[in-house]
């Protein structure tokens, strides 16, 4: 992810070699999503930090692919029920329509229901208590995987420890009040708008940003509201913890999975908020399972990558949707490799065409041979594509997956089609023109350079934050004063409320006096007249 010139490079291992040299430290990881792709981009964090001499804790519901020493794991696992229950709610989920986002929100809530429910049991397991109830436990730093948690602070204040949020999302309106940034609503497009990079939004398009902008504040506070309740449940018993507001005092930072200096959008960022864009990409591919490669070494014109996430298996999709896909991807000269989970119950069999129930994906898109990719519109796997330069077909299905497959379209990236009304023939077109127009592959490749060329890479970033708000007690001089400020103050309303008092109390003055100058005028023209008349 490092380009530069060599004075750049030279200064660049100088600075690895102060970040190496800070002593190990104890850093506990609260990693309780349910969402495979989220564990994906914290247990790339985790591995940084163990790979550079740190001692991780990871407490998890999902077993995570832990490949160092260094990382201990307290699972808290989910029972068969509750993997049953999950599957059918996705499936439940793919086949329904969420490219209106407004009615995705509070449609997604009732969804959400089951996992908030999952991760505060995980809080109340007596392995996670043990591990501030145990006196010998000590932790320098605490990094709360956020998943709309910020309850899950509360442990942080337990270890008396610092605390660093990693969102996998970029910075937006929802998260102004956990990081102190400004608002920038009138020029700063939210998750479902769709803008090109450095695009001004019209006067239609601000509307819609401002009303969007309300409906994800209500929707974090009616989520802010319920993780204050479950705060009470779990640490309401106990007088040392402070009140559920105070909490986001204690953050030292934000890790956000964007890059806006060129994924954009520009907007103004406090220095506690750090984009770490691309974490879970390798500084080198390791090398692919051999049957894997193998299969792409002998991909002599090219393959194509099709996986739809960690979320939804392909079993949640219809029938005859897996069907049509089968019937385009079985005539064509590419290979394809696609995620399948049930082996034994594809759609089809096929020479071209490698089922795999598990894939290295960063690993996969890093290849040579691979010259598409067919996505969910994950923000993960569409981060991977970009930073690998490959042109992408994206197949949304729900979340932030519209918006991002929309604004990947308008960059120029790829297309994107319905994956519920899925028809052969627009598919194949589609294929054909992303394999045979060559503008896909020259933006994306131009955007890639782009993407890479930065001071300190995503891995980099991390480590050196990490250690900086450690070796800095919490670094609360990172803190904006907009934490530590009302709602009233922040917005200026008390200013505004004087100065309209005091307009107010002006004109009321002025009406006064004026009524009083006319009245005595009116008297003087009286007399005036009286002295006429005599």
């Amino acid at each position: 992810m490092y380009r530069g010139s060599p004075r750049t490079v030279l200064l660049a291992l100088l600075n690895i070699l102060l970040i190496s040299s800070c002593q190990g430290g104890n850093i506990l990881g609260v990693f309780t999503s349910l969402s495979p792709s989220h564990l994906i981009i914290h247990m790339s964090m985790a591995n940084v930090l163990a790979e550079n001499g740190h001692n991780v804790t990871v407490v998890t519901a999902l077993k995570p692919a832990v490949n160092h020493k260094n990382i201990t794991v307290v699972q808290v696992p989910l029972s068969e029920e509750d993997h049953k229950h999950m599957s059918a709610a996705m499936a439940q989920f793919a086949s329904q329509d969420h490219s209106n986002m407004f009615g995705a929100i509070f449609g997604l809530m009732g969804r959400l229901q089951f996992m908030m429910a999952k991760m505060r049991d995980i809080m109340k397991d007596q392995r996670v208590k043990d591990l501030y109830e145990n006196k010998d436990n000590k932790f320098d730093l605490v990094i709360l995987g956020y998943f709309f948690n910020t309850y899950q602070l509360g442990i942080a204040h337990k270890l008396k420890a610092p605390v660093v949020i990693a969102a996998t999302m970029p910075p937006n309106e929802m998260f102004n009040r956990v990081v102190g940034n400004p608002s920038a609503a009138s020029f700063v497009p939210a998750m479902n708008m769709a803008v090109e990079r450095g695009e001004i939004m019209t006067f239609v398009q601000r509307i819609q940003n401002f009303l969007t902008n309300i409906v994800i504040e209500l929707f974090f506070g009616i989520l802010e509201n319920n993780n204050a309740n479950t705060y009470k449940k779990i640490y309401g018993d106990d007088p040392t913890m402070p009140a559920f507001g105070e909490l986001i005092k204690n953050v030292s930072l934000t890790f956000f999975t964007s890059y806006a200096l060129s994924e954009g959008p520009i907007r103004p960022n406090v220095p506690a908020v750090i984009e770490v864009g691309g974490i879970q990409i390798k500084d080198k591919p390791n090398p692919l399972p051999k049957k894997l490669g193998e299969f792409l070494s002998r991909a002599d014109n090219g393959a194509i990558l099709l996986s739809l996430g960690s979320n939804v298996k392909s079993s949640h999709l219809k029938s005859d949707t897996n069907i049509k896909i089968f019937n385009v991807l079985s005539k064509l000269k590419q290979r394809v490799i696609w995620k399948w989970e049930d082996l034994d119950n594809t759609p089809g069999k096929s020479d071209n065409i490698l089922y795999s129930k598990w894939l290295p994906q960063d690993d996969i898109l890093a290849h040579p041979n691979i010259t598409l990719f067919i996505t969910h519109a994950g923000k993960g796997g569409i981060t991977e594509a970009q930073y690998h330069g490959k042109p992408m077909l994206a197949l949304p299905i729900f979340g932030d997956q519209p918006s991002n497959a929309l604004k990947m379209v308008k960059d120029g990236f790829g297309l994107s089609l319905s994956l519920l009304t899925l028809e052969e023939q627009p598919f194949k077109e589609s294929l054909t023109e992303l394999l045979e127009n060559p503008q896909y592959k020259h933006k994306v490749k131009t955007f890639s350079a782009l993407y890479r060329d930065r001071p300190m890479s995503a891995r980099e970033s991390v480590l050196y934050w990490c250690e900086y708000v450690m070796r800095h007690h919490g670094a609360p001089h990172l803190q904006s004063p907009l934490i530590q400020m009302s709602f009233i103050a922040s917005n200026n309303l008390d200013v505004f409320a004087l100065l309209v008092t005091i307009l107010i109390v002006f004109i009321y003055i002025s009406k006064f006096v004026l009524t009083a100058i006319v009245r005595k005028l009116k008297g003087k023209l009286k007399n005036t007249d009286k002295i006429k008349n005599h």
